[in-house]
């Protein structure tokens, strides 16, 4: 685990420039540095040493130096690979899984990214031909930013390292605020840094004589079959104990993140480790650390944990912003930042329960009740014509419910967000800034890939391409990479992946729960109260603190600010945070969205 950072194009003093850069993202390698600079290429490097402590440091090279490699992530097939590309003929000068990404390129060429099973971004130059290849693991576990600006290509592990380059342009992209609103994360594949792009999950990136192409590699599918349930289940409880397997291997202590809730409960049974770890608040609707401690106990682990206050939350609120790169307004950022620093402590890599919800059905949002089942009997047109009206009333009671039994999933679900609805969202925002695409034209394409799948698989689908790589997956890298730990996703994973989508929508949600096969086959390693446990979801406080006079002035002070006029119309905003603290609405979330960009603004542009 790592972090690295480069660019393509004539730059006066690259090596200073270049080392500038790098120490944007000393936290995600602390442990050493590497550099290659040559022409007009520039590739940096900042090591966490992971496997292969003494000789793994990057920039690596194949056997003539024709091709040069920085790359984050963890290749966990690479024993595999090294033995099949040693037969082949190729020299290996040490024993770290990078190293057969580079001769892996020089075997297969594009073709390697379909052999690769692990989380990775990473870059290889071709000296000879002057040509860069880059790429992103299938799921978007790792970032790989780019921008393309004065004659120059600059790419990344984050954001804020392109910001001392000289031809880097820092600008707020107007188009990113108002999606944000809704969605609560930067969902645009541009960043709220006009001109600075992501690369997509599953896609590769070619560039050459300033031309950039990039193409997708892999696409989630399910394929249903008709296997037992007893045989799916295994299956399921077999792939996830070998990749857990897999995401154990390391130099380093190895620990395990661990909440109430049955994905991260399922890992840390298998896994096993010394030490899990957990943070909470003192009220009690808002820990896990009580059950979190129970299951270590019964497993005999010891469990680490953390009691947050909010005056400690607060105080860091800027620097997690800043860590994050973009605003983002997921509360459960906040207890993530301090779960990663108190694992540290001990551990240099964590395992964690992330992308089973999106695989096997999680979400409550995929369920349909019985009582949803009995109202769908009645005719299509009749709950068809209720769910729009539905859509236009104000939040009152039964309006989701008519929403979702009236509507197709296409015309209500987004992902596992909605803060603001678009038109409020519009209502809030200053002139300049409602020019932005509308959650339709955003969500339509993904949509578009499953017109003929039920609605459950289209929801899952959507939040595989949306919700899970830049609300969940950025939030796991940004705040692990903060406190320079690595943290692995065992369920998101090639082979998890095959057989998740084997399995049919009635063993993924039904009459009796969520994620059904999926809990049976965690109930082969866990307690039952335990694999039946409904997902919290890393609870925040946020609408009480909101209420605390303190932490209300704090806020007040930003929606008040010369800064809040500029994107904000500064009076609805302050209906809105007076009538929540007044006790009259529930707007917790919504001043947290605001709240959260406000912070970030000020850090990244005043």
């Amino acid at each position: 685990m790592c972090g690295f950072t480069g660019f393509i194009g004539e730059t006066k003093n690259s090596s200073a420039v270049l080392e500038t850069m790098m120490n944007q993202i000393i936290h995600r390698g602390p442990d050493s540095s590497g550099m290659f600079t040559e022409n007009k290429a520039a590739l940096g490097f900042r090591r966490l040493s992971i496997i292969d402590l003494e000789s793994g440091s990057q920039p690596l090279y194949n056997e003539d130096e024709s091709f040069v490699l920085i790359f984050n992530g963890e290749i966990y097939n690479f024993m595999q690979l090294r033995e099949e590309l040693i037969a082949n003929g190729h020299l290996f000068v040490t024993h770290t899984d990078s190293e057969v990404l580079i001769h892996g390129y020089e075997e297969f060429g594009e073709k390697l990214v379909e052999k690769i099973r692990g989380m990775f971004a990473f870059v290889i130059w071709d000296r000879k031909n002057e040509k860069m290849f880059a790429a992103r693991d299938m799921f978007g576990i790792k970032p790989f930013y780019y921008a393309q600006m004065n004659g120059t290509l600059l790419f990344g592990s984050e954001i804020k390292s392109f910001l001392p380059h000289p031809h880097f342009n820092k600008e707020l992209n107007e188009k990113a605020l108002k999606p944000y609103l809704t969605f609560q994360y930067p969902v645009l594949n541009e960043t709220f840094f006009k001109g600075v792009f992501k690369l997509p999950a599953a896609h590769f990136m070619t560039y050459k004589n300033g031309q950039i192409n990039i193409q997708r590699y892999w696409s989630p599918k399910f394929n249903p079959t008709k296997q037992p349930l007893e045989e799916i289940v295994d299956e399921i409880d077999q792939v996830v104990r070998e990749s857990v397997e897999f995401h154990r291997i390391s130099d380093v202590k190895v620990g395990s993140f661990l909440s109430s809730g049955v994905d991260s409960s399922y890992v840390a049974s298998v896994l096993k480790p010394n030490k899990t770890f957990t943070v909470g608040f003192s009220d009690k609707n808002f820990s896990e650390i009580d059950n979190a401690k129970a299951l270590s106990d019964e497993l005999g682990i010891e469990n680490v944990n953390e009691i947050l206050s909010p005056d400690l939350c607060f105080d860091k609120l800027e620097d997690i912003q800043y860590m994050m790169d973009e605003p983002h307004s997921n509360p459960s950022i906040v207890p993530l930042y301090f779960l990663a620093e108190l694992a540290k402590r001990d551990v240099t890599v964590v395992l964690s329960g992330e992308g089973a919800d999106e695989l096997f059905g999680g979400y409550a949002e995929y369920d349909t009740t019985n009582t949803m089942k009995k109202y769908k009997k009645l005719p299509t047109l009749i709950r068809k014509s209720l769910g729009v009206i539905a859509k236009r009333l104000p939040e009152v009671r039964g309006k989701n419910f008519l929403i979702k039994g009236g509507l197709s999933a296409e015309e209500w679900f987004i992902g596992q967000a909605k803060i603001f609805e678009e038109k409020e969202a519009q209502g809030i925002l200053t002139n300049g800034y409602n020019n932005a695409p509308t959650v339709k034209e955003i969500v339509k394409p993904y949509y578009d890939q499953v017109k003929r799948e039920d609605d459950v698989t289209k929801m899952q689908h959507l939040d595989l391409h949306l919700w899970l790589v830049d609300d969940i997956l950025l939030k796991a890298d940004k705040m692990s990479m903060a406190h320079s730990i690595e943290l692995r996703v065992p369920f998101l994973d090639r082979e998890v992946m095959k057989t998740a989508a084997k399995v049919p929508v009635k063993y993924r949600v039904n009459d009796l729960d969520t994620k059904f096969a999926f809990r049976l086959a965690a109930g082969r390693a866990l307690p039952k109260e335990s694999a039946n446990r409904k997902k919290i979801g890393f609870p925040v406080p946020i609408r009480h603190w909101i209420r605390e006079e303190k932490y209300y002035m704090k806020i007040k002070s930003h929606f008040e600010s010369p800064q809040a006029a500029q994107f904000f119309d500064q009076q609805e905003i302050m209906t809105l945070l007076n009538s929540h603290y007044e006790g009259k609405k529930n707007n917790a979330r919504k001043i947290w969205t605001i709240f959260m960009f406000l912070i970030w603004y000020k850090k990244y542009f005043n």
